[in-house]
C-alpha cells in the first residue's frame, strides 16, 4: 500500500462472515444427527438443541456490544491512502483462517448426536443466527450514524481475529457509500 495506507475490512463483513459455513454446517449436522437415537432419545435431543439454539443465538448476538461500541466512539476516518477491502476478498479470508475450526466444529456437533440427537447440530446453527443478528445489529448503528465501520486487516490476521479483540484500538470510518457491501455486511 502506497504512502502509508493501510488495508481495511469492513466490521459487519467480519462479524457475518462466519454465519453462512456454522449455518449449513449446523443443518447438515443436525439433519444427520437425528438418524441414531442416542442415549437421550430423539424427542429430548431435538429439545434440548431447541433450548440450545435459542440460548446460543442470544448470547452470540449480545456479547461484545460494548467493545464494538466503544471502537466505534473512537473511531478515526479512514485515509485517502487506505485500501478497502472486498467484500468477497473478506469472506474468502476469514474462511480460509477458518476452516479447521469450522471443520472440528462440525466433527463435535455430529459426534454429539450419538449421545444427544441434532443438538450439536441445533446450536452451531444458533450461533450462525446470533452473528447474523449482531451484523443486522452493527447495520443499524451504521445507518444511524451515517458511517461504516472498518478494521484495519493486520489486527485480524493474528490466530483469526475479532474485530470485537485486544488487538483492534479503534475503527476507521468512510461514508455510507463506500465499499461493495452493504450496511450490516450483505451484498449491495
Amino acid at each position: 500500500m502506497a504512502r502509508g495506507g493501510q488495508g481495511l475490512a469492513r466490521v459487519a463483513v467480519v462479524v457475518r462472515a462466519g454465519a453462512a459455513p456454522l449455518w449449513w454446517l449446523g443443518a447438515i449436522a443436525a439433519g444427520i444427527g437425528v438418524v441414531p437415537s442416542g442415549v437421550t432419545g430423539r424427542r429430548i435431543g431435538v429439545l434440548a438443541g431447541a433450548v440450545l439454539f435459542v440460548v446460543a443465538a442470544g448470547a452470540v448476538a449480545w456479547a461484545r456490544r460494548d467493545r464494538y461500541l466503544a471502537s466505534a466512539r473512537g473511531a478515526a476516518r479512514a485515509g485517502k491512502h487506505d485500501v478497502l477491502q472486498d467484500r468477497a476478498v473478506t469472506l474468502r479470508a476469514w474462511r480460509r483462517g477458518h476452516r479447521w475450526r469450522l471443520l472440528l466444529a462440525f466433527a463435535a456437533a455430529l459426534g454429539s448426536s450419538f449421545a444427544v440427537p441434532a443438538a450439536g447440530g441445533l446450536l452451531l446453527a444458533g450461533l450462525a443466527t446470533g452473528l447474523h443478528l449482531k451484523a443486522a445489529w452493527l447495520g443499524r448503528r451504521e445507518l444511524a450514524t451515517g458511517r461504516l465501520f472498518w478494521v484495519r486487516v493486520d489486527r485480524l490476521s493474528a490466530r483469526g481475529g475479532s474485530p470485537a479483540g485486544k488487538r483492534v484500538a479503534g475503527y476507521r470510518v468512510t461514508g455510507i457509500g463506500a465499499g461493495d457491501a452493504g450496511p450490516g455486511g450483505g451484498r449491495r
